[in-house]
């Protein structure tokens, strides 16, 4: 956007919000106001595009943010942050009103509430020590954490803390990045190693008084990190706050701990010795908090659960938290969009030289997305509620290697020096080419709808090796030069206009005429004229470069150095292509499999984020085994928030959500991901829902299921709902086809699942760990009699289970892009409410609105629940409510019969027998052990670190 648009939009914005009373924001109103701003400020109207901007103010008001959640414990935490303490805060309000003109006024308010939430859960820094408060934000991938750590930082500048290290990623590129976003929202003006003249950018263009102006120990450079030079500086208390942004790298910790000893400290501990600082309180950012923060040793742990005082932490844990060890005042807060690690770490993990490891005990923050924000449930969709369809934006590739992987232009295990051929030559696999096309059709449209003043970036990622990412950068490079002359000279031009305009028309029309379904965005959108893209495609493909991205800071400097040029940019990157370097304007994805399964998926995961006017032209390629593996992951994580936002509801704290989290069954999916110390794995599934969506297509194992499925209701005897069940609600009834038995024995579910058999790619349902988990159950007198319910009343053909049972089975259609028979829900909440009395079906609803936080990253709708949600079905089935009886005895067992096609009766003739396992909650504890099998894993996926 050129500076005189952000100015425009800025002060329409604050004129709308002064005098605007919640009505509709109409383009004629926008027009208006544009107008008052132009009579002002005539120059800033010298080629501004009206349309751009009133598009991009529609957006911002279309814009909404719902509420955080918060876990917290507030043992030794004193309460101070108000608005009397904020009323002179410059560092923030410098940083607001720069964000104005890059933000909706409904986002820079859900900052302002979080950033006070969070510096609210730290101490005081102007208490007298000592103290000691961690904590984890928790945000969704690619979300915006940057924004929401940058404005923590600058109110925690305002109340009072004087040294502020930022923990930036591993590689230089990331560190850089973070370094010139900071440059911009925080200090004001940019850094370098050597500086004439200090060029003022940023929030330093708001407020230029010199006597704010914070201290930065590194630099935006290569070599800006903490390095030898650095070491030399010598602060004192009076002096305005200092920032440290910092590779998570053992050299520069160490350095760094070394001068906090050497010059900062001003006493010394009277017990240890050891140099402690006690005059300047500290303030810990640690971004990507899962990722080398961990530590992955193997911690002994006495009868009484105390850890070894003389354990040896890995490098980089020992050195983070000897750095806060070395503060009498410290605060310490993770950022993370996969928490999953940090929750492994022992809240009671101590040792003498580092102190205490790095649990959230303090806080832990679940931050709400903004309406406009494109994570994975809008992308993939989720199995959860009646089930949420992703956009149509993934599209599966395989022509990368032969059908069994060994061979092709990208074999799955390829070595360093693999020459990668397609069809025996030095070309593109078809798939690739095509991703290419469409990232040029993508530039294109997007100058049509007024973005050509924006990066556009493409990301392949495909091997983790700089040699071999080398020759793929030069095939990439190749084609484009190829197309770019062809264009240009009006020679051989026929074939290429022809396969670009077969694309847009078999594509990205319908796709955007779909996506406009879902997307007010893209729907408010004109559609595009096939002549007026070909007119761009010349100009588009003179500007694409092709680069490789290898880690250095120059991946990052390039967007700020351009001197407002766009940068249309092909990146090719491999493991150096640090987790939440951001690529500017990301449009087209090409991702394989690279060295490790996690690594890769959290690589994707920068796939998500803001794609204001041009999401329906977004694309991403890859396999169909990472389409199920994000979906695992989305779900993954997913299930967590809902977890937390039960248990913030209720009142708990980080550690009873740590306890949890730690038997959750999720962790089938996580561990066999990042594994850390766990290779035996100790599972709970009370208070879970578990179904089949990954089902077997063998024709002798579906005959085996289905003959259990006949055997235990043969055992249960006749249906006694006569094929009809009824279930009183508010309102009326609720009616099923099917059938439901009351109080079952545990002993036929037991028997039931120990001889179905679940496909092993099911992850978290594994029928032999049920079974052994009732048993455990029925020791303490818990899961003893079950509900059974089969439920019926599909289009699918007529499936006889027993005698006197017949049901309708139901159609669930593949996921695209997934590999065998894998659906998306089996289950709705409607179903697993089937054993709720009337009063138990309205205390679960009046714990989901308790608990309902509207958080549109996650949900599409944002109305109130009128129906409970699974967690609170199974939480007021095990433990009841206010006149409510509790059942901890009482599982719920659902069995389907399902098929792929409308009218079909399975796969090959054979019903497929899916299943769902609802366990109330319950403070029994019991767990059942699972173990790892690491070995095979590692085989396959390599070593998780």
């Amino acid at each position: 956007m050129s500076e005189n648009r952000h100015r425009v939009v800025k002060m329409v914005q604050e004129l709308l919000l002064d005098d605007h009373d919640e009505g509709q924001i109409t383009a004629a109103l926008i027009n208006e106001k544009i107008d008052e701003v132009l009579t002002l400020r005539p120059r800033w109207g010298e080629g501004l595009d009206r349309q751009v901007v009133i598009d991009e103010l529609i957006r911002r008001f279309s814009v909404w943010v719902g509420e955080d959640a918060t876990l917290s414990n507030e043992v030794g935490h004193e309460p101070w942050l108000n608005a009397a303490r904020k009323r002179d805060w410059r560092y923030w309000q410098r940083y607001q009103e720069w964000s104005e003109s890059r933000l909706p006024a409904a986002a820079i308010e859900a900052l302002d509430r979080a950033t006070d939430s969070v510096l609210g859960q730290l101490e005081d820094p102007q208490r007298e020590g000592p103290w000691d408060r961690r904590g984890l934000v928790v945000g969704h991938v690619q979300s915006g954490k940057t924004g929401n750590y940058t404005g923590l930082i600058c109110k925690a500048a305002d109340a009072g803390y004087k040294i502020i290290i930022v923990l930036a990623g591993i590689h230089n590129n990331l560190r850089s990045q973070t370094q010139m976003r900071l440059d911009e929202g925080f200090l004001g003006y940019e850094t370098r190693p050597i500086s004439d003249e200090l060029r003022i950018i940023g929030v330093g263009e708001i407020d230029r008084d010199a006597s704010i102006r914070p201290n930065s120990g590194t630099d935006r450079t290569e070599s800006g990190d903490f390095n030898a030079r650095a070491s030399r500086l010598a602060i004192s208390p009076e002096q305005r706050p200092w920032l440290f942004v910092v590779k998570k790298n053992k050299t520069i910790l160490e350095r760094l701990n070394k001068w906090i000893r050497t010059h900062v400290a001003d006493a010394k501990n009277p017990e240890t010795g050891r140099p402690l600082v006690t005059h300047l309180p500290l303030m810990v950012i640690d971004d990507e908090a899962d990722n080398a923060s961990v530590d992955t040793g193997e911690v002994v742990f006495d009868e009484a659960g105390n850890p070894d005082p003389e354990h040896q932490p890995t490098a980089i844990n020992k050195l983070i938290r000897r750095i806060l060890h070395n503060f009498q005042r410290s605060a310490y807060v993770g950022y993370t969009a996969t928490p999953f690690a940090n929750i492994f770490i022992h809240e009671r993990g101590k040792t003498r030289e580092e102190g205490p490891d790095l649990f959230p005990e303090s806080f832990i923050v679940s931050l709400a997305a903004p309406s406009n924000y494109v994570g994975p449930a809008r992308v993939f969709g989720l199995r959860r509620g009646e089930g949420l369809d992703g956009l149509p934006l993934v599209k599966p590739v395989s022509d990368f290697a032969t059908d069994d992987g060994k061979a092709g232009w990208m074999p799955v295990g390829h070595r360093n020096g693999h020459v990668p051929l397609f069809g025996g030559e030095d070309v593109l696999p078809l798939s690739l080419q095509e991703a290419v096309d469409g990232f040029i059709l993508a530039c294109a449209a997007r100058n049509l709808r007024g973005q050509a003043g924006r990066h556009s970036s493409m990301l392949v990622h495909v091997t983790r090796f700089n040699s071999v990412q080398q020759v793929v950068r030069a095939q990439i490079d190749a084609y484009v030069l190829d197309l770019r002359q062809r264009l240009r000279s009006r020679i051989g031009h026929e074939e290429v206009l022809g396969r670009l305009q077969t694309l847009w028309t078999s594509d990205f029309e319908p796709t955007t005429a779909k996506v406009a379904l879902a997307d007010p965005d893209t729907a408010a959108l004109e559609p595009l004229d096939w002549d007026d893209v070909e007119a761009e495609l010349a100009e588009v493909l003179a500007d694409i470069e092709v680069r490789m991205i290898n880690g250095t800071a120059k991946d990052a400097l390039d967007y700020a150095d351009r001197g407002g040029a766009p940068l249309k940019v092909i990146a090719v990157g491999g493991d150096k292509l640090a987790r939440g370097l951001t690529l500017e304007g990301l449009t087209t994805s090409y991702f394989l499999r690279a060295s490790k399964m996690y690594d890769t998926l959290m690589q994707m995961g920068r796939w998500f984020g803001y794609r204001p006017g041009y999401i329906d032209l977004c694309r991403l390629y890859t396999t169909s085994e990472l389409i199920d593996w994000f979906r695992h992951i989305a779900d993954a994580a997913e299930e967590l928030r809902e977890e937390f936002d039960v248990m913030a509801a209720t009142g708990a704290t980080p550690r009873d959500y740590g306890l949890k989290v730690q038997s959750h069954p999720v962790l089938l999916v996580t561990s066999r991901l990042k594994m850390r110390t766990a290779r035996e794995l100790f599972l709970s599934f009370s208070g879970h829902v578990l179904e089949t969506v990954v089902l077997h297509t063998d024709r002798t194992k579906l005959a085996n299921n289905l003959r259990q499925a006949r055997s235990l209701l043969e055992e249960l005897g006749p249906a006694p709902s006569g094929g009809k069940i009824e279930r009183e609600r508010p309102g009326g009834m609720q009616t099923w086809q099917g059938a439901l038995w009351d109080a079952a024995p545990a002993s036929a579910v037991i028997d039931f699942f120990r001889g179905y058999s679940t496909h092993p790619d099911a992850m978290k349902v594994n029928s032999a760990l049920i079974a052994e988990f009732i048993e455990s159950m029925n020791v303490v007198g818990e899961l003893t009699q079950w509900t059974i319910a089969v439920i019926g009343g599909g289009e699918g053909g007529a499936v006889m289970l027993t005698s006197d049972l017949t049901v309708s089975a139901l159609v669930r259609k593949r996921n695209e892009g997934s590999s065998g028979y894998t659906i998306g829900r089996l289950l709705s909440p409607r179903d697993e409410a089937i054993d709720l009395s009337k009063s138990a079906w309205e205390a679960a609803l009046a714990m989901s609105q308790k608990a309902w936080r509207a958080d549109p990253g996650r949900m599409e709708k944002s109305e109130e629940p009128t129906a409970p949600n699974g967690p609170s079905v199974r939480e007021i089935r095990g433990r009841g409510a206010e006149g409510v009886p509790a059942h901890p005895e009482r599982g719920l067992l659902l069995i389907y019969a399902i098929t792929p096609e409308k009218g079909g009766d399975g796969i090959d003739g054979e019903p497929v027998i899916a299943v769902g396992v609802s366990f109330p909650g319950s403070r029994a504890g019991r767990k059942v052990s699972y173990k790892v099998n690491n070995v095979a894993w590692e085989l396959d996926y390599g070593a998780s670190e």
